[in-house]
């Protein structure tokens, strides 16, 4: 170890337990302390300090902790002082315990054990590393005991079991020196048997959910829930949405459990980059649970999400994105089966539709959100798909009561419309649809505007809400009445300057009953698990892969889910030969820099990527709804090796199927069947000229409506980083479907139909591995319609 630190070091780059130290030496001396080193640097012309930045230092004083030293020290490293000035204004003014602050420890502390939480029966490593002037020893304690053969930097303990929680600290000793570590603590959670609980880069995994508990009075209530990960996760306990003080660990126990403690618990998990939830249970406290769930509870709840906002004809909107990720989170914390799409054409919302019918049946609470262009006649909404034409005509967009008529039809508990889009007459569609719904107490409209008026998104350079979502998920987990809580909605928006006398909340119900968003599950029969089964099988991931090269690297493939139709994929390096000198990208068609970013948001991942592991290079898969066959591609390798006498590179590859990812796996591509959702849509005359859109924004400078020219298309922001799989425009009448890259124009791509299209997939790009850059989609196959 050096004997002291680097003269060249800037003060402001000292490390902040040198600089405290040292403040706290010069604050108590007298004769030789903080006012006596100002005066010497205040003769120097070159870190002049006035007699008025003095006072500003002794000032200090009268604040909590605050330190005149502190104020001088970083005035001086403001001015260009090193920290060889330091030491030698330390030296004139005869402070040798000021400069023994400067100097390194003799025992110096550089890797500290963090804490963790992890599953019985896996391994506990916990790694302590100091350096010395002299040998060092190490010894681990739990508590005050010392633990078994924890007489290294490394205490392993496999496999780990329930007494092994607790807090472990090590303690190193450099010759008559010895330091102690910060402490670590270890949580172990009894899994459950035959489960795999390994989480991702030390990211938390959600592994013991809370079980809803029926007490009588005076019994103890116990609830437990539990996520491993490194850090080790925060725990807050909520009790019907509200938080529980002092609630703050796995486990929530109330000794004697009376009725006021009944009620939906659930507890929100966290660390310093992820937040997640548990499931919401129910606590019933003797007979009035019973008869809370009797009257207020469903079989299931569902939601469908459309956010329509890169039109072909039309003008481009922005908030529909961020509308529906923010809305989908919450609704997912309620327990809802969420199902949230992007840019759909026609066919594809009405067969997304049919699939969202599929899964109603009695009981249960369905919810529909639609943000995109939009239209009302004579009473009936119309949602319009992005591929509608210009003029557009009732045939060509989906009328929201026609789809209510096939909801009733299901005799679903609840139906919820929200629908955030103008609401403007189409003077060029004559047509009057006959919709005879039937007459049920169990009907919400929630119109983000006013009968004949827009609806508004702020205009802005960033991922902002609309106006009706922006105090909409401001209020969605409130356990309150359904209109009770749009009311109270409505209230916020009214009280907003930017829309006052241009947009207002109009709330249309036939509500009877309290049914609330918050309502919990009951238990159901057969056919709802054959609905949660359908539900599924359009939300599954593919799994983790790690790739295994002949040439000794092993690459790991990771996916995340960002829509039901935008899949993101992340890789990293986990293994790399050490001979390997150098290894670069194939040369494709494609530069595949294009797509293998190194942030989430250069690749157009801009909501999901707090909840993304970090190190990895990202790719967003977008328009899952048009693939036709599984998704198949090569991942292709090339290096150059340092015993190697020349410097041609040597090519390694391996064939990955993905299968069919998330909403694919529904063949929304498909043609529209001739079901009732498209034969109770009314056939209109053909209009002559263009629908009617709002009057254009030149006297709003802060708002885009729903059909503004000025609203640009969110992933027009970016759009070289986005990967689109599309329809060709001629698809319907014998063209293909291919998977298509914004930018593919730049490299002589003209549209035609080809078997084989090579895209690029990411690998990591860290500090100490730079040789293996890129993996790539050589093929990606779709049938051709």
């Amino acid at each position: 170890m050096a004997d002291s630190l680097d003269r060249s070091t800037k003060i402001s780059s000292l490390k902040e337990s040198v600089v405290k130290k040292l403040c706290e030496v010069l604050d108590k001396s007298n004769n030789n302390g903080w006012r006596k080193l100002g005066e010497i640097v205040g003769s120097d012309k070159r870190f002049k300090v006035s007699s008025d930045d003095m006072e500003m230092c002794s000032l200090r004083v009268l604040e909590v902790e605050g330190s005149p030293s502190l104020m001088l020290l970083r005035l001086m490293g403001e001015r260009g002082c090193t920290t060889g000035h330091l030491m030698d204004y330390l030296q004139t003014l005869s402070n040798s315990e000021a400069l023994q602050c400067l100097k390194p420890p003799v025992l110096q502390i550089l890797v500290q054990p963090q804490s963790v939480a992890l599953i019985c029966g896996h391994n506990l490593r916990l790694s302590c590393y100091a350096v010395g002037r002299s040998p060092l020893q190490y010894r681990w304690f739990k508590s005050r005991e010392e633990v078994p053969h924890g007489a290294t930097p490394e205490l392993l303990i496999s496999p780990v079991r329930l007494e092994d929680a607790g807090f472990y600290i090590c303690r190193i000793n450099s010759g008559d020196v010895c330091e102690f570590s910060q402490w670590a603590q270890v949580d172990v959670l009894n899994g459950t048997s035959g489960q795999s609980y390994h989480s991702v880069d030390g990211r938390m995994k959600l592994v013991i959910q809370p079980q809803s508990q029926h007490l009588h009075a005076g019994e103890a209530l116990l609830l437990e829930c539990g996520a491993v990960g490194r850090p080790i996760p925060r725990y807050q306990w909520y009790r019907n949405g509200v938080l529980i003080p002092n609630a703050t660990k796995r486990k929530l126990t109330v000794a004697d459990a009376m009725q006021d403690h009944h009620g939906r618990y659930r507890c929100e998990i966290s660390s310093s980059s992820e937040r997640m939830w548990t499931n919401e249970v129910d606590v019933a406290v003797g007979m009035l649970q019973m008869l809370y769930k009797l009257f207020t509870s469903t079989t299931n709840k569902v939601a469908l999400l459309i956010g329509n906002l890169s039109y072909q004809n039309h003008p481009q909107l922005k908030a529909p994105m961020v509308d529906v990720y923010d809305l989908s989170n919450l609704l997912q914390q309620l327990n809802f089966k969420v199902v949230s799409l992007l840019d759909l054409t026609e066919s594809e919302m009405r067969n997304a539709v049919d699939e969202f019918l599929l899964l109603l049946h009695k009981g249960v609470y369905g919810l529909l959100y639609y943000a995109g262009h939009g239209y009302e006649n004579y009473g009936n909404s119309f949602m319009v798909p992005v591929d509608a034409p210009n003029p557009y005509r009732s045939a060509n967009c989906l009328c929201v009561q026609s789809i209510l008529k096939l909801m009733q039809e299901k005799e679903t508990g609840l139906n919820v419309f929200l629908l955030d889009m103008c609401r403007k007459r189409n003077f060029h569609d004559d047509s009057a649809p006959n919709n005879v719904l039937r007459v049920t107490a169990n009907i919400v409209f929630g119109y983000a505007t006013c009968q004949d008026a827009e609806a508004f998104e702020l205009s802005s350079t960033g991922f902002t809400n609309g106006v009706f979502v922006k105090f909409l998920k401001k209020r969605l987990m409130e356990d309150e009445k359904i209109t009770v809580l749009l009311d109270r909605v409505a209230e916020d928006m009214g009280q907003f300057d930017a829309t006052k006398g241009k947009q207002a909340l109009e709330i249309r119900s036939s509500l009877a009953e309290r049914r609330a968003l918050t309502d919990p599950i009951l238990p159901g029969d057969s056919a709802d698990l054959a609905h949660s089964r359908l539900w599924a099988k359009a939300h599954e991931l593919p799994e983790t892969m790690s790739l295994h090269f002949d040439c000794g690297a092993q690459i790991k493939l990771g996916f995340a889910a960002e829509f039901s139709n935008v899949l993101v994929i992340y890789t990293h390096i986990i293994k790399k030969p050490e001979d390997m000198s150098f290894c670069q990208a194939h040369d494709l068609d494609v530069d595949p820099k294009e797509m293998n970013r190194e942030t989430p948001e250069e690749t157009g991942i801009y909501l999901l990527s707090s909840s993304l592991p970090q190190h990895c290079l990202y790719t967003r898969l977008s328009s899952l709804q048009k693939l036709r066959e599984e998704l198949v591609f090569t991942v292709c390798l090339q290096g150059t090796f340092a015993a190697m006498d020349d410097d041609h590179p040597v090519y390694w590859s391996r064939s990955v199927n993905i299968g069919k990812p998330l909403i694919a796996r529904l063949d929304l591509h498909r043609a529209m069947r001739r079901n009732s959702c498209l034969q109770t849509c009314p056939m209109p005359h053909s209009p002559s000229q263009s629908p009617c859109h709002s009057p254009g924004p030149e006297h709003h400078q802060h708002l885009l409506y729903h059909g503004s020219h000025q609203g640009q298309a969110l992933n027009r922001l970016s759009p070289q980083h986005h990967l689109d799989i599309y329809e060709h425009p001629q698809g319907a009448v014998g063209g293909c479907a291919f998977s298509r890259y914004d930018h593919f124009s730049q490299y002589g791509y003209d549209g035609a139909c080809e078997p084989e299209l090579k895209l690029s997939i990411p690998i990591e790009a860290t500090e100490d591995i730079t040789e293996l850059q890129t993996v790539f989609i050589k093929s990606l196959q779709l049938q051709p319609q």
